[in-house]
């Protein structure tokens, strides 16, 4: 059973985005476009409007006493926290109940496609694109890895529309299953909490998600899409259909929700500049999330190594 997306697109959205997807190559983007412009909208609602109120609300003196940085970092991690419950969700339910998504085989899980996929692809698109945003406009504060990391994560979900990898899409989401934890991990320090047994828990939980969805699980899913890269780059082309990846289009069928899906596109050869740059996003963000692994490991270590051992360690 394939699930259909269940916020359909608005038909003149569709009409209107058409020729820049056409011109792009990417040609699930109109169906989706709608959910790009929610997410993106919606993070930025929550962060100049629903997290300062609620805050107020909640912790009016230790918001108010924060310094504008700090003001500001604390609403982009509620920001970050909404995002990563709702994604996680959402990944999850397309993952357990579309049917044709468990079914694909190599040349499904690269040129693929589903409209409940493409809906989870949608929002993490509008969401990375609101984090290139605010990382390039506040470099200073996120730094630069923020900032590499979301122009790689846009990347990477935006070739998910032509469609390419719209199946790995959802298995890379998983990654903000860790999130929760680490926005969980900062708030503790704002809020006076730091070395408490909340914060010790929850660093736990941090280390243990972290390490299980970002390492184990999406070193697996990279060692997966690149087995089925080759894949696609050595079979032999003989007796494949045109590919939608070199003429820009697929055939569309009825998706059951009153508008056209391009669903069951065509496969064929992978264009080079394609693989190269999927592989290479895809290879930075891997290489980020080994980094931020060790940086996680000393900081939840510096809060709950006892300060005179430390200190010793350093003499």
């Amino acid at each position: 059973m394939t699930l259909v997306d269940p916020i359909p697109p608005p038909s003149l959205l569709v009409q209107l985005s058409e020729p820049l997807a056409e011109k792009l190559s990417l040609t699930t983007l109109p169906y989706h476009v709608h959910e790009i412009l929610l997410g993106f909208l919606g993070y930025h609602v929550i962060l100049h409007v629903l997290s300062p109120a609620i805050s107020q609300l909640v912790c009016p003196k230790t918001y108010r006493g924060f310094n504008k940085r700090t003001r500001l970092n604390w609403d982009i991690h509620w920001v970050s926290m909404i995002q990563a419950l709702f994604i996680n969700t959402a990944a999850l339910w397309v993952i357990f109940k579309d049917g044709e998504r468990h079914d694909m085989d190599w040349r499904g899980r690269l040129w693929g496609y589903t409209p409940a996929s493409g809906m989870v692809q949608g929002f993490a698109a509008g969401y990375f694109l609101w984090d290139l945003q605010v990382s390039a406009q506040y470099i200073s504060i996120s730094g630069l890895s923020a900032l590499l990391h979301a122009i790689g994560a846009l990347a990477v979900t935006c070739i998910g529309f032509k469609p390419f990898g719209n199946y790995y899409g959802l298995s890379f989401v998983l990654y903000e299953l860790s999130t929760p934890f680490l926005n969980i991990h900062w708030f503790c320090d704002k809020l006076g909490m730091t070395g408490s047994t909340l914060q010790l828990y929850n660093g736990i939980a941090l280390l243990v998600t972290f390490f299980g969805c970002r390492i184990v699980w999406g070193t697996y899913q990279s060692i997966m899409i690149y087995s089925d890269i080759y894949k696609g780059l050595t079979m032999p082309s003989a007796g494949l259909a045109s590919s939608p990846l070199t003429e820009g289009k697929c055939d569309g069928n009825p998706g059951g929700s009153g508008y056209e899906l391009p669903g069951n596109c065509e496969v064929g050869d992978l264009p080079v500049w394609l693989v190269c740059v999927y592989l290479a996003g895809n290879t930075a963000l891997s290489l980020l999330n080994f980094y931020w692994f060790t940086q996680m490991v000393k900081a939840v270590r510096k809060r709950f190594v006892p300060r005179e051992e430390r200190v010793k360690k350093a003499q």
